[in-house]
């Protein structure tokens, strides 16, 4: 008798939990996109000259937020590759893209809104400009 009632409470369970990750697996999309940091500086003198490569550390520097549509919450937090790309899933829904602390950090972003769709993936690239404080228009 025992037996049986584990039974049933262990097949109950799977049925439930297999009705609700496939819900839940349709209303997930998927953001992605790369991070470009732009760091101004005066004319160099030659296109020979080397130019500064971006790490991996680098990227680690500037760790992107979601947030609600509002702006109000944090939704998640993703850290670009060593290429500077980014991908993360999200539930279906309207969300901004921007960089965390970017105005205590004093850094130039656009905060991008966009919206993901079920089983989709949206591109929304991010442009950071470090450096501007000591530049004047």
């Amino acid at each position: 008798m025992m037996s049986s009632v584990l039974n049933i409470l262990i097949v109950a369970t799977s049925l439930v939990v297999a009705g609700i990750a496939p819900s839940n697996a349709e209303q997930t999309g998927f953001i992605e996109g790369h991070l470009k940091i732009i760091s101004p500086r005066e004319v160099e003198p030659s296109d020979a000259m080397p130019r500064q490569t971006v790490t991996a550390e680098r990227y680690a520097e500037y760790p992107l937020i979601i947030l609600s549509q509002d702006g109000q919450k944090e939704i998640a937090r993703v850290t670009a590759d060593g290429n500077g790309n980014y991908r993360a899933a999200l539930p279906a829904g309207n969300y901004i893209l921007d960089v965390q602390d970017r105005t205590a950090k004093r850094l130039r972003a656009k905060p991008q809104p966009f919206s993901v769709v079920s089983n989709q993936t949206v591109h929304v690239d991010m442009n950071v400009i470090i450096g501007f404080a000591g530049i004047r228009p």
